[in-house]
Parts: C-alpha cells; sequence; structure tokens
C-alpha cells in the first residue's frame, strides 16, 4: 500500500513536469517562453513585402530587388537564417503576420500606437518623409494645408493614408504608388500622400512622367518622420530580440546607411 502511495507521488510529479512546469517552492510555476523564437520554417527566416514598391522592393529581370530585400537578406544572414520572401498585396501583409504566414514584414511600415498594441516592431532602420504629389497645373493644391475635402489616392492603412484624413482629406484605395500616379494623371484623384524616396524612385524611372506630376514636401514639424521598422508577431519576442541585434549591427558598420544611399540617393537612417 505504502509502496503505491509513493509510485503515484512519483507519476503526479512526471505529469507535471512533462507538462511544462517547474517545481519552486513546493509550487508549480509554468515555464517562460517569453524569450522562444518561432519560425514558419526551421533555419528560415520568412518574409512578407509587396514588390511593387520601389526603391523598397520590386522587381527587375524578374528577380526581387531593393532597399528593403537587401537589408532583410542580411538580417537573416546576421540571424543565422536562410531568407526567403513572400510577395504579397499590402492589404494581407499584416493580418499575415497575425496569421503566422510570415515571420516579419519589411515593406515601409511605420510604427503606430494602434499597430503597436496589436503587434511587435523591432528596432527602426529608415525615417519616412511625406510629399504631396500632384498634377503640375493643380492650382487648387498649393500645400498640405490645401487638401481638407479635396480627394486622395492612398492605400488602405498606410500611414499615408493616415496622414490624408489627418488633414482632412477624403480618400479612394489605390494598392500601388504606379496605380496612384495614374489616378492623379486621369483627374480621378486630386492628389496623393507618398514617401519622398518613392516619389523620387519613381520619377527616375518614369522621367516622362517630371512634366506632369511634381512633389510638393511635406514640413516634419506638421507631420513627423514615420519610424520604419519591422513588423513581428505580438507572440514572437525571441525572433525580436535577434532582428533588434542584427539591425544594431548592420547601423554600427554602416551598412544600412550605404543601402539607403543607394537606393534612395540619402542617409534616411535618422530622424
Amino acid at each position: 500500500m505504502k509502496k503505491n502511495w509513493i509510485y503515484g507521488l512519483i507519476i503526479a510529479a512526471i505529469v507535471v513536469l512533462g507538462g511544462g512546469y517547474s517545481v519552486h517552492h513546493n509550487r508549480a510555476v509554468k515555464a517562460d517562453n517569453s524569450d522562444k523564437t518561432s519560425l514558419v520554417k526551421k533555419g528560415t527566416l520568412t518574409i512578407g513585402l509587396e514588390g511593387t514598391y520601389a526603391p523598397f522592393s520590386y522587381r527587375q529581370d524578374g528577380k526581387l530587388k531593393g532597399f528593403e530585400v537587401d537589408l532583410a537578406k542580411k538580417v537573416a544572414e546576421k540571424s543565422g537564417l536562410k531568407a526567403k520572401f513572400v510577395p504579397t498585396a499590402w492589404d494581407g501583409l499584416i493580418a499575415g503576420i497575425g496569421a503566422n504566414k510570415f515571420d516579419v514584414v519589411f515593406n515601409d511600415v511605420a510604427i503606430t500606437p494602434e499597430r503597436q498594441a496589436k503587434y511587435l516592431f523591432a528596432t527602426p532602420y529608415l525615417y519616412s518623409r511625406e510629399v504631396l504629389v500632384v498634377k503640375k497645373d493643380n492650382k487648387e493644391l498649393k500645400s498640405y494645408k490645401d487638401v481638407k475635402g479635396h480627394t486622395l489616392a492612398e492605400g488602405v492603412g498606410t500611414n499615408n493614408e493616415t496622414v490624408a484624413k489627418k488633414f482632412g482629406a477624403k480618400t479612394i484605395a489605390s494598392s500601388e504608388f504606379t496605380n496612384t500616379v495614374s489616378l492623379i494623371k486621369q483627374g480621378r484623384a486630386e492628389g496623393a500622400f507618398n514617401d519622398e524616396g518613392a516619389f523620387a524612385t519613381y520619377i527616375k524611372d518614369n522621367p516622362e512622367d517630371a512634366k506632369i506630376v511634381k512633389a510638393i514636401k511635406v514640413p516634419t514639424s506638421a507631420s513627423p518622420a514615420a519610424k520604419i521598422a519591422p513588423l513581428l508577431n505580438q507572440k514572437n519576442k525571441g525572433l525580436q530580440k535577434q532582428v533588434n541585434q542584427a539591425i544594431k549591427q548592420l547601423s554600427d558598420d554602416g551598412t544600412i546607411k550605404k543601402l539607403s544611399v543607394q537606393y534612395f540617393g540619402s542617409d534616411l537612417t535618422q530622424k
């Protein structure tokens, strides 16, 4: 009878320990997995991006290129992982993080309080400044102050859309910047807020449009530079630490600054 009682205690202890608990001061305490790194695929950093937004990520000769493509590859390398890109439309990127479709999103994602409430951000690697894109012959929109009540083309859920609404503009959806410029040229939209670097790259690649559209700078006093950072699942604090460490190393050795100058023509890594 005594043996059965002892065996019962041993079996109970095994069950408790096997369930992810450790015994401490006569109490069962659940093991802390807050620093655990979770990956969609072992040994691989699965990265979500659009692949249609130059110079952040785009295709050239069928291959993905861009500032965030090169940066994500280097972050994966520093983390001892293989980089795998999953091109996805903007409206599916943030949802994809929540559904564990990607490990991280590198896609000009701005840190906002609303996103911080639901997701994790790693260290910012870029500071995005806004411009107002309009037709050159537009006599009504001469400044960001003039957009109230006017219709702008913006990506749904983007920081650009937030800025447009902040200044009282009406918005219509546009998922890609090339489409946005087309809407402006056709007169279906009166303008658009967008990233200064993205507009400069668009004009470089489409010089004929420099005669049709222009960019009006928005002072940072009116719209502070957005902090652009990797987006991760809220439960993946372990990976967040790895990505933070990689970005620090790439910042300290000048790699991120070099990539910024290469793709944007200037250093956008400072506020």
